[in-house]
């Protein structure tokens, strides 16, 4: 098992692989974190391919091939788990050569192919609950990945669509999807406002942080944080990514919570 709960669980990293340099920069930040705290389990996410843009000038990131390369020189360098996005069958197998989790987007939750491939490697799968779903729908996505081999399942609440152009987390969520024996991470996705921007998502920033402690008082095994150097200029959900110095304060915060709990 790679989850590891006497640590509290991190999943971290810009939200599109824009370049080697900010990849690099967020990387080297999350693993001098965990160099300070032998508590935190971090995880290094970003996608290669952001495939559900609002529209057709949406930047989308830096493609499979490359994203391969980097996701294997952050392994190289320093030696943090990677996690990204796959959005078809065919991407798992070559993916899982080198990143040690496989994301499901929350709108292909229930794309019972890509399921299965992802299931078929072996890796870690994390799946993100649609907003379209109740956390009690995640019991027959977990035991759909289950039945097509996977051995280790992880479950991301993004929030729940409330009205148009609007999410809501709700708390009850954790506890609820944590009855299929699986870990749950909340996901700073929930301040989302899709589609409020012209074309492209907005979203509530400020409210990072009240929710994210709130979940993980309410029994979140982890948090999915999406951090860039300069949040303002990021190519994809710039108004819902956290600078490197506000992540921190974030992490630190949550782990006390955290702390409290599981002592």
């Amino acid at each position: 098992m790679l989850y590891d709960p006497k640590k509290f669980l991190i999943v971290a990293g810009p939200c599109m692989l824009e370049s080697e340099e900010i990849a690099f920069s967020v990387a080297r930040f999350l693993k001098g974190l965990q160099n300070e705290n032998e508590n935190l389990q971090i995880i290094f996410k970003s996608s290669f391919d952001k495939a559900n843009r609002a529209t057709f000038e949406g930047a989308r990131g830096i493609g499979l091939d490359q994203g391969v390369k980097i996701f294997q020189k952050i392994k190289n360098d320093f030696g943090l788990p990677i996690i990204t996005d796959v959005h078809s069958p065919e991407q798992c197998e070559i993916l899982a050569n080198t990143c040690d989790i496989l994301q499901i987007p929350a709108f292909l939750c229930r794309q019972t192919d890509l399921l299965l491939a992802a299931a078929k490697t072996g890796k870690v799968v994390q799946i993100k609950k649609g907003q379209f779903l109740s956390p009690f729908e995640m019991e027959f996505v977990v035991d759909k990945l289950r039945k097509g081999g996977a051995q280790e399942v992880w479950q991301v609440d993004r929030g729940t669509t409330f009205g148009y152009q609007n999410l809501v987390l709700d708390c009850r969520s954790f506890t609820i999807m944590k009855q299929w024996s699986a870990p749950v991470l909340f996901d700073s996705h929930c301040v989302q406002r899709p589609g409020m921007a012209k074309g492209s998502s907005a979203g509530d920033r400020e409210f990072i942080f009240p929710l994210a402690k709130a979940a993980v008082a309410a029994g979140a095994n982890g948090v999915f944080i999406e951090t860039h150097p300069a949040p303002e200029k990021a190519l994809s959900d710039a108004a819902t990514q956290l600078s490197l110095t506000e992540f921190e304060r974030l992490i630190q915060e949550c782990y006390a919570i955290w702390k409290v709990i599981v002592d």
